[in-house]
Formats: structure tokens, sequence, C-alpha cells
């Protein structure tokens, strides 16, 4: 409660400041008028070409070009690609080298039409000599008037940091600014009129891509190995495509607004960015008494630190926008095993990990093919979560009900009394559809199962697991643990 104050108290403060970004949208160069969120077919194939310039060296054709892009660019797209880290390697790093970053410029170019030319840059950071770039990219994120726009950038941000400073340049990268979120300008062309706060989780890019834009971006690249080169064609416009419609989806946001003949009337950068804690994974708040209050800055020295408080911020693995199938399923590390069976004994899908010390990778590995979403204890493996993103969820409490109740809220799983006592807590099985009287139970028991004697003769019906062929059966046990997780997960009679 006391945040929630807080945050209304903050957001009232910062109503009636508009920074200097928002009336940069009356002059900002613009496409032309996107009347719907859907692009035609001739629209969609002209958004798909744009011009791609991979950056290898200070002497390769197109370095000037892209130094004078950055320092005459009103709004960039940002995105970056990484390098797995080694973590066998001693006294490595504890974060992954950026291989790849990408900035699409969008100016005005006196050659052109009167609509703004957007051009996209790959900076291959193996083959550079990073003093080449570091100062024009500094400028470049420190400059007001050039609007950076991300996706969940602040990781990238600390990635690209730690790269840079590992390599000399000590200050790295701590500051952004003005900065925009594109999931809270999504989430503005979506509830611009409905008053609706952000939710904890946004959709992917790429499905944010396909409602705004009617574009389908391909993911098959995102997790190909970016330490290889030469660059493959196909991870070159993977690259390119994630910065250059991050500019596409702004210039939409940008025609809303001033379409409505009134700048004053569109969402200031602090309103839009109000929610981007919660958003973009931990942005340090800024009070509105400063200018930079659309700051994406690091923390400290710009040494990210691995937090356990952060919110969820989704979508989860099994969600229907990213091609899940709508069923919540967890990888319960050996840590909490003990939560894997009280997640099965409400009957959710929740395995344990196929090796008994399995690596980072290994657990990561294992809840990437099955789209599961990995609960653990393990801070560490917050380091890892760069291979597969969000399937790391952190559990905070440490008793087994505190941890259940947790998760059912965290994840807002729908659970029934129809659901409790549904699966095998044993190895994670569903029960076979047909129960068993107490003659079949013992013909189908195959001796790995004793039914006690006392049953013989009753009416009780028997449940078979489809995997372990372990029996169960309504009786005094289950009648408890029907009790206990109905008061646990707050079930009404």
């Amino acid at each position: 409660m006391q945040k929630a104050k807080s945050r209304e108290a903050t957001t009232n403060n910062k109503s009636n400041i508009y920074l200097s970004f928002l009336p940069l949208l009356s002059f900002l160069p613009r496409h032309r008028r996107h009347a719907r969120f859907f692009m035609d077919q001739e629209q969609q194939q002209h958004r798909q070409s744009f011009p791609i310039h991979l950056i290898t060296s200070s002497t390769c054709t197109g370095f000037t070009h892209f130094i004078h892009s950055l320092r005459h660019s009103t709004v960039v797209g940002l995105d970056a690609e990484w390098k797995p880290r080694q973590s066998s390697q001693p006294n490595s790093s504890p974060f992954p080298t950026v291989t790849l970053l990408q900035i699409a410029c969008q100016y005005q170019s006196p050659s052109s039409d009167g609509n703004p030319t957007t051009e996209v840059f790959l900076v291959d950071l193996l083959t550079i000599s990073v003093g080449d770039v570091y100062v024009p990219i500094r400028e470049l994120f420190e400059s007001e008037g050039v609007v950076k726009l991300g996706f969940r950038f602040k990781q990238d941000l600390v990635y690209l940091s730690h790269t840079f400073s590992s390599q000399g340049f000590e200050h790295g990268f701590d500051v952004m600014e003005p900065y925009l979120d594109i999931a809270n300008i999504y989430h503005y062309l979506k509830n611009q009129d409905s008053g609706k706060r952000p939710p904890k989780y946004t959709k992917s890019l790429a499905a944010i891509c396909e409602e705004i834009l009617g574009i389908s971006l391909s993911k098959e690249m995102q997790c190909s190995d970016w330490s290889c080169r030469p660059l493959s064609e196909d991870q070159i416009q993977y690259a390119a495509a994630d910065a250059f419609y991050l500019i596409e989806i702004f210039s939409i946001f940008q025609e809303r607004i001033v379409n409505r003949g009134n700048i004053a009337s569109g969402p200031t950068m602090t309103e839009l960015n109000s929610s981007s804690e919660e958003l973009s994974g931990g942005i340090d708040s800024v009070p509105a008494s400063d200018l930079s209050a659309n700051t994406l800055r690091l923390n400290g020295s710009g040494k990210e630190k691995v937090e356990t408080d952060i919110e969820w911020q989704g979508p989860a693995p099994w969600e229907q926008s990213i091609g899940g199938d709508g069923v919540p399923k967890f990888l319960c590390d050996i840590m909490i095993e003990g939560l894997a069976r009280h997640l099965r004994s409400v009957g959710i899908d929740a395995a344990l990990p196929s090796s008994k010390k399995p690596d980072p990778r290994e657990l990561l590995n294992q809840a990437y093919k099955a789209k599961r979403l990995l609960l653990t204890r393990d801070v560490k493996l917050l380091r890892y979560q760069y291979l597969a993103e969000n399937q790391v969820y952190i559990v905070k409490r440490s008793l087994k009900n505190d941890q259940l109740l947790e998760v059912i809220e965290t994840f807002d799983l729908c659970i029934s009394k129809d659901q409790l006592m549904s699966r095998c807590t044993k190895c994670n099985g569903t029960f076979t559809q047909k129960s068993l009287s107490v003659e079949e139970a013992v013909e189908a028991s195959n001796g790995l199962n004793v039914v006690p004697p006392c049953l013989y003769g009753t009416d009780l019906q028997f449940w078979k697991c489809s995997d372990c062929h372990r029996l169960y059966w309504e009786g005094t046990k289950y009648q408890n643990a029907v009790e206990k997780f109905a008061l646990i997960c707050k079930l009404g009679d």
C-alpha cells in the first residue's frame, strides 16, 4: 500500500512536467501516415527492405557514414547480441560479451522526398577497435536531442557497458537519455483511453510487431552463436530487423500524438516511463524535478548486481501469444524439489531436472525445449537467463506452502478443487482417464503397489499413473491432502 501511494504521489508530481522530448514530436521527421495498425501487402514489403551496413573497422566502407548518421539522427533504435559466457574459465566476467550492437538511425536526408531516412548499422564489436566507436556511441547515448528506443534494454546496456569497461574504458555506459521503452509505447497504443496501468509483463517484440505493424519477425536466429564470424545473412537480417522496427512502432505512436493537434494532450515521457521499473527490470527512479526523468541509468558505478526482488516480467514460455499451448509448465531445480511435489498436488505440471547435478546450461536447455519456466532459489542462475529469455524465476520464500502460494500468485494460476491431487506426486505423470475397481487395481499393480487388505470389498475407486504406474485411491491421506491444499490455495467450499 505504501509503495502504491508513493507511486501515485510521484505520478501526480510529474503529471504537469512535459520534458524536452515531447515537443520534439511536432517536428521530428515522420513516415507517411499510418491510418491503422495492420499494413497492406505493399506497405509490408516496403517495410521489410531497408539499408543495412556492417561496420567491422574504422577503415571499412560505411564507417564515416555511420559516424555522420549518429551525429545527425533524431531517433535511434537500439539492440544488442551477446556471446555466451564461458563459465568454466577462472576469474571470468559474470556477464556475457556483447558481440554485435545494432543501431537503427533515422534522420532527414537532403536528398529525400520529405520522408525521413532510416538505416541500420551493425557494429561488429569482435572485429572493430572499440576505441574507435566508444566516444561517438557515448555521445549518442547522452545526447538530449536524440530519442533512444529500446525493448527491455537495461540488460543490454549492462552487458554493453561491461564489454567496453573490460577493454579499458572504465566508465562504460552508465546513462542513456532521453530513453523510451517500446513496451510502454505498446501499452499506450493499446490502452490510451482506458486509463489502465501497464501489466507486470508485456508481449515479446515479435508479437508486438505482428499486432502493430502486421510484420512477422522470425526468431530462429535468437539462440544462434553470435561469436562466430562471418555472420550469416539470416543473422544479419534478424539483427537489423529488431532495431529497425523499434523506429517503425515509434512512428505510429508519433502520428497518434501529432494528429490530435495538441501536443500537450499526449503523454509525457515521464508518464510513459512511469512503469519502466516494472517493464524494463529495475530502471532507477529519477525525481520529477530532474529533467532526466526519462533516463535509463545503471546503479552506482554501472556495475550490475544480481537482484532477487525483481518482479516477474514475462511472458511465460507457455503463453499462447508467443507460441505456447497455454498450459502452465514448470521445471523445479533440486533445491526446491518439495515445491515441485506441492505444485503437482494442485494439478500443475512440475518436472524435475533430468540429471541429479545438472549445470545451469543443462537446466535452461531442458526448460527451453519443453517450454517450461525454471523455478529456483539459486540466484546465480539469473546470470544465465540471457540464454533463454523469461525462463527463470527466483523463488523468494523458503517454506513450501509459502512457495506454492507465491508461484500461484506470481503467475496468476487458476486452481480449483477438481485439480487437487490430479497428478502423480512421485513422477509428475497424469492419471489414466478411467478409474479402476479394487480387483482391477490389484491386477494393474503388477506388484509395484500393495493394495491394503482392508480395501478389498469396498467400492473405492483407484487411479493409475500412466507413467510410473503408481496407484492412488481416495483414502484418508487423500482427503487430508485435499483439505490441506484447499486451505493453502484459499479455495472456498
